[in-house]
């Protein structure tokens, strides 16, 4: 189950097109913290995972071809 966090969080990311640091920037989340849930060293907790997911959404943060997949 952490392995698919790690992939969802690390997809999320790659969805708005942000790099790592930008992501981080954004959400106001250390970089360390960002890099160990996508490596799967550190677990993010669901509540995270949720809540990311929602404000990308929410905000249309996805790049434009991925929020027409949609």
């Amino acid at each position: 189950m952490s392995l698919d966090k790690a992939k969802k969080i690390k997809d999320l990311r790659e969805k708005t097109g942000m790099s790592r640091k930008e992501f981080c920037e954004y959400f106001d989340i250390p970089y360390r913290t960002v890099t160990e849930w996508e490596r799967d060293t550190r677990h993010a907790p669901d509540y995270v995972v949720r809540l990311l997911e929602y404000y990308i959404r929410m905000e249309k943060l996805l790049k434009k071809d991925e929020d027409d997949k949609t």
